[in-house]
């Protein structure tokens, strides 16, 4: 059986994959032809992919997702603003994908942690550093195209944003993660 606690995360996690899917498939759907347009449809099937396993991850726990009315890319807009180009897209597809991993991995060495969880995390994370390499590379011709200066101001102004979304997130639901984020019990 899975606890209320870790019921929700995974549901978290398995919303933010979907939202991740519908963003990213969006984006894809208006590219004309190119090597981005080939990464950013592989990158949405992955996402898509991810919610799945997220799904069956949980019902291998014998529970059924919750369904959380908004995911973590949702606090975005309002803390960074629209991207305004594709490659603010991807610069904030950077910043998010390495929070992803990092966040992944912290939760893969919880005390405890199920079989099925753990599994899901392994699998997932191959994925992210798929996303995080493919990226990284088009953000470089970006780059060279238009200025290193322009590419790194926006991933200085997403991980800003980045930050102050992951701080709130926590600070909102700290009783739910504590034990995967090693938080400190709050003083009465």
């Amino acid at each position: 059986m899975i606890d209320a606690n870790t019921l929700w995360l995974l549901s978290f996690y398995r919303s933010s994959e979907i939202s991740g899917a519908l963003f990213f498939g969006r984006i894809a759907r208006t590219l004309s032809a190119s090597p981005i347009a080939h990464d950013l449809s592989r990158h949405f099937a992955d996402e898509s992919q991810h919610a799945w396993l997220w799904t069956d991850c949980i019902h291998q726990l014998g529970a059924r997702p919750l369904a959380i009315e908004a995911a973590y890319q949702d606090r975005y807009l309002a803390a960074a603003g629209l991207p305004a180009n594709l490659m603010e897209v991807l610069a904030l597809t950077q910043v998010f994908e390495q929070r992803v991993i990092r966040q992944y991995a912290q939760h893969g060495r919880a005390n405890g942690l199920a079989p099925a969880i753990r599994a899901t995390l392994t699998r997932i994370m191959e994925d992210e550093k798929w996303h995080i390499r493919w990226v990284r590379r088009a953000l470089a011709d970006f780059a060279i195209r238009h200025g290193k200066d322009v590419v790194d101001a926006a991933l200085r102004r997403f991980a800003q944003a980045d930050d102050a979304v992951f701080n709130q997130t926590v600070d909102e639901h700290a009783e739910r993660v504590r034990e995967v984020y090693n938080l400190p019990r709050r003083q009465s």
